[in-house]
């Protein structure tokens, strides 16, 4: 998107090929006035702020059943505020969207500091072409900051620098340039390796990973010292993981600003026999499904009750279990999220011969995951249900 509203021209190279980059590239590549994104949430909000941005572009943007349930609200009014002209073709506050592009205004707004870093991060990439650039305050505890320190990051990279004070964030006027990226590898795919040395005790080494990274799940160096991993950075920048014998007996971690590790940790937790306290989960009802339900749904079925906290954190007591039945095999349902498939993979070394239906939603990031478990020394097999 950067390279976009730079006016193009950028070599970007390791661009992942996975479903969600090809919907953004194919959006920003499209001459078409009918635009569907399928299940990619996060090209569903920078796309929302690209095409409101980009004069005399009409488009009608729409995506999958579920993207037509998921909250665009707080986006739409934001950029109606700087100037948007922004039409729902259905229910108000959801997608499709009517889109006709104008050069915006922009000025100063105030955003709960709760909603999604991705209505804040479309907001700012898209702030240096308004008249007046763009000021955002945010008001309350801000969540997933690391994405929007990211954002900023990424700007700068493009020629374009922030101020940030507190809690307001004040984009300039002006132009992004051209700019040669090469893309980092994904810390937050790199979380099922992390879960994998954890359950299973191997040397696993991970590359293409930044040490000094923007992203926020990098993080898991740091969270997984509790389940007995230590990550070591070789000479030729290679991530090793190696096993340690220190388990932290309870876990008691805040995740609102990694909330998508939440479901890589939880099975974590649960494999290991950890009871845990994961709080900071607000923004995980409104993601490809409701994944605190789903968690708690699926891990019922290898034998663990774990409980919803007041809508924005999972417990486990180290107690409550359900039994597994013995003569049917476990299967695992994944409800349309690719995070879900891959954190529920690695309890095949607790479980032989789980099933995860619909393994195919790996390609929503991570098309190639099925083969890096194969090379690990997993058994695949396709069954059919």
């Amino acid at each position: 998107m950067l390279d976009a509203l730079a006016g193009g021209g950028g070599i970007l190279s390791r661009i992942a090929d996975c479903d969600d980059t090809l919907a953004m590239r194919g959006a920003l590549e499209s001459t078409s006035d009918i635009i569907n994104i399928g299940a990619a949430g996060t090209a569903m909000r920078f796309l929302t702020a690209y095409f409101a941005s980009k004069e005399g572009r009409e488009v009608v943007l729409d995506g999958s059943e579920r993207m037509r349930r998921r909250p665009i609200g707080v986006l739409v009014d934001a950029l109606r505020e700087c100037g948007a002209d922004i039409e729902y073709v259905g229910e108000e506050g959801y997608p499709p969207l009517k889109i006709n592009g104008r050069r915006l205004a922009g000025g100063r707004l105030s955003l709960k500091a709760s909603v999604s870093s991705q209505y804040v991060s479309a907001l700012l990439m898209v702030a240096p072409l308004m008249v007046s650039g763009l000021e955002i305050v945010l008001e309350g505890d801000v969540v997933s900051w690391p994405y929007i320190k990211m954002t900023l990051g990424l700007m700068a990279q493009w020629g374009v620098e922030c101020d940030v004070e507190r809690c307001s964030i004040k984009v300039p006027s002006g132009r992004y340039k051209t700019t040669d990226f090469s893309v980092e590898s994904d810390w937050s795919a790199a979380s099922y390796w992390f879960e994998t040395e954890a359950l299973s005790s191997s040397e696993i080494s991970l590359t293409g990973l930044a040490q000094d990274s923007l992203q926020g799940d990098s993080r898991l160096v740091e969270l997984y010292k509790n389940f007995g991993v230590e990550a070591e950075w070789g000479d030729d920048g290679e991530l090793m993981l190696n096993p340690t014998p220190d388990l932290n007996p309870r876990v008691n971690l805040d995740l609102g600003e990694q909330p998508d590790l939440a479901q890589t940790i939880v099975v974590t937790c649960c494999m290991l026999g950890l009871p845990f306290h994961i709080s900071g989960l607000s923004t995980l009802r409104i993601k490809e499904t409701d994944r605190l339900a789903a968690l708690q749904n699926e891990m019922r079925k290898v034998s663990f009750d774990i409980d919803i906290a007041g809508d924005s954190a999972l417990e486990w007591d180290g107690r409550s279990r359900w039994p597994i039945p013995g003569d049917e095999p476990v299967i695992i349902d994944t409800y349309d999220d690719h995070r879900m498939a891959m954190a529920f993979a690695p309890v095949g070394l607790y479980i032989p011969g789980i099933i995860i239906r619909n393994a195919e939603v790996v390609t929503k990031s991570y098309p190639g995951f099925w083969n890096d478990m194969r090379s690990l020394g997993f058994e695949l097999e396709e069954v059919e249900l």
